[in-house]
C-alpha cells in the first residue's frame, strides 16, 4: 500500500505562516506562465541504482519483507504467482498509464527476471490495476493513495468481499488473482509511482521497512521507482529455488546461497544496521506526518521519532527522517529551529547509499528557507546541488518546485529575464509532477510567495 505522501513536498509552512494575500501577490507576479501550452517531462526507463550493502544484510531484509505485513502481523509462508503473469489497466485509464506500465514491465523483465506480459482490458488478468476517482478509494483505505488486494478483480468485487477471509493475506498459500486500485484523478507522477509500489506489492514482499534508503518497500516515500534492491528481492522472491507455500524456516536455509548466486557484488563484510524499528518510532510517525492526527500531537510526536533514534543509536535514514520531520513541524512556531533541523537531515541523508534522492529533499527545504530570508545566492547555490539529484531520482515535483525556487531567487537578485526562462523550463517536470494547470499555478504562486516575503526581508 502507497500511504498518504507524508508532506514531503511542503513548503509554506516549512518557513513560516504566509498570508492569502502575500500568495495572491506571488500568483499575480509569477503565476501566468503556467498557462502556456508545451510538454510535459517524460524520463526514461533506467536501471535502478544497484543494491550496495552485504548480502547477508540483504538476506535479512527480504525475510522481514515476505514473512511480514506492513501491520506487523505475521506471515506463515511465502507466496507468489507460479508461471507467466498477466496484467490489465481498466477503469478511466489516465493518459501516461499505458507507457508507464510499458516502461515498467520492461524493467521487470530485464532486472528481475519476471515474466510479464500486459493484456487487454476485459481479458482475465493475475494483476487488474483499476483506475477510479481518489475519494471513491479514500472512503475504502482513508489513509493510502493507492493499494492492492487480493482474490478480486474489480473494485466491486473488492466491496463485496470486505470483512470477509477472501482479502486476508494471511491464509494465502499461492497468488492467482490480486487487484491494484490507484486514481484517476492524480498526477502523472503519482500514478507512476503507485504503479511501481503496488505492482511491486502484488508481485512480491508485502511488508514495508522504515530502515530501508534504497527501496520503495518503505513507508517514506522518498523513493518514487523500483531500485535495484527492489529488483533483487523480487528476483530473490521468484527464483527457481523457492516456491509458494514455504515456511520462513525453509526460506531462511536457501537464502545465504541463493543471495550471493544472484547478487555477487554484495559478498563482502560490512556494518550492519539496526533490524528493527519498534512499533513506537512507527506510531510517531504516523502521528507526526499522517494525515489524520490532531495538529497539537503532531511536533511532540516529532520530538519522540527523533529521541528514539538517537536512543538506539542510529545513523541511518530513520535519523534523517526524524530530523526532517522535526523540521518539518518546527516551522510555523521557530523557522530557525526548522533550519538546523533540516541541516541536520541533510548530514545524515548525505551519507546513504540512496542516489541522493533524500538529501534532494532536505536541500529543497533549506533552499525555501533561505529564499523566504532573502538569501538569495544560497537559495541557488541549494537548488543548484538538489537538480541532479531529483532528475536522477525522477522526482519531477521535486524538480519543477527545486527551479521555481531557483527562478525566485534570480527574480530576488533582479535578474528578471533568467527567471522568466526557468520558469518556463519548469513547466514540463511540474506538469508531470502536479498534474493539471491549477496545480501547477497553484505550486508556483507558493514559491513566487516565498520570494516576495524574500525581498521584504
Amino acid at each position: 500500500m502507497r500511504i498518504v505522501p507524508l508532506l514531503i513536498l511542503g513548503l509554506l509552512v516549512a518557513c513560516g505562516p504566509v498570508s492569502q494575500q502575500t500568495v495572491s501577490k506571488g500568483a499575480t507576479a509569477s503565476v501566468a506562465f503556467a498557462n502556456a501550452p508545451g510538454p510535459m517531462l517524460t524520463f526514461a526507463a533506467a536501471r535502478g541504482l544497484a543494491p550496495l550493502r552485504p548480502n547477508d544484510q540483504m538476506a535479512q531484509d527480504f525475510l522481514d519483507l515476505e514473512f511480514h505485513m506492513e501491520s506487523g502481523q505475521p506471515l506463515p509462508v511465502l507466496t507468489r504467482f507460479e508461471g507467466p503473469v498477466s496484467i490489465a489497466l481498466t477503469g478511466n485509464v489516465p493518459a501516461n498509464a499505458p507507457q508507464e506500465l510499458t516502461k515498467l514491465i520492461g524493467r521487470l523483465h530485464a532486472e528481475a527476471g519476471i515474466d510479464l506480459h500486459q493484456v487487454p482490458a476485459g481479458v482475465p488478468a493475475s494483476i487488474t490495476v483499476e483506475f477510479a476517482p481518489k475519494a471513491v478509494l479514500q472512503r475504502l483505505e482513508p489513509t493510502a493513495a493507492c493499494f492492492v488486494a487480493p482474490n478480486v478483480s474489480s473494485l466491486a468485487e473488492y466491496r463485496s468481499k470486505l470483512g470477509t477471509a477472501a482479502l486476508d493475506w494471511r491464509i494465502m498459500t499461492r497468488r492467482d488473482r490480486l487487484a491494484i486500485f490507484v486514481p484517476e484523478d492524480t498526477s502523472p507522477q503519482e500514478v507512476r509511482d503507485c504503479l511501481h509500489e503496488e505492482t511491486a506489492q502484488a508481485l512480491g514482499p508485502l511488508n514495508d521497512l522504515y530502515r530501508l534508503p534504497d527501496s520503495v518497500y518503505n513507508d517514506d516515500n522518498f523513493q518514487s521507482v523500483l531500485t535495484g534492491f527492489d529488483m533483487l528481492m523480487l528476483r530473490l522472491h521468484y527464483a527457481p529455488e523457492l516456491a509458494s507455500g514455504m515456511s520462513a524456516a525453509e526460506v531462511a536455509a536457501r537464502l545465504p546461497a541463493l543471495v550471493a548466486r544472484l547478487n555477487p557484488s554484495g559478498r563482502y563484510a560490512g556494518a550492519w544496521q539496526a533490524a528493527d524499528t519498534p512499533r513506537a518510532w512507527i506510531d510517531s510517525v504516523e502521528t507526526a506526518l499522517g494525515p489524520t492526527a490532531a495538529k497539537s500531537a503532531r511536533l511532540p510526536a516529532a520530538r519522540q521519532m527523533l529521541a528514539i533514534a538517537q536512543a538506539r543509536g542510529w545513523q541511518d535514514n530513520r535519523l534523517g527522517f526524524a530530523w526532517f520531520a522535526l523540521g518539518r513541524l518546527e516551522a510555523p512556531s521557530d523557522p530557525a529551529a526548522a533550519e538546523r533541523a533540516y541541516t541536520a537531515a541533510a548530514q545524515v541523508y548525505a551519507s546513504l547509499p540512496d542516489d541522493g534522492i533524500h538529501l534532494s529533499h532536505a536541500l529543497m527545504q533549506l533552499a525555501a528557507i533561505a529564499l523566504t530570508n532573502g538569501r538569495s545566492q544560497q537559495a541557488i547555490a541549494l537548488a543548484d546541488q538538489a537538480m541532479p539529484l531529483a532528475q536522477k531520482g525522477q522526482n519531477a515535483a521535486l524538480l519543477a518546485s527545486l527551479l521555481m525556487i531557483k527562478a525566485e531567487a534570480l527574480t530576488q537578485l533582479g535578474q528578471g529575464a533568467e527567471a522568466a526562462a526557468l520558469r518556463l523550463d519548469s513547466l514540463p517536470a511540474a506538469r508531470y509532477g502536479f498534474g493539471d494547470e491549477q496545480a501547477v499555478q497553484a505550486r508556483a504562486a507558493e514559491i513566487a510567495a516565498l520570494g516576495l516575503r524574500g525581498r521584504g526581508s
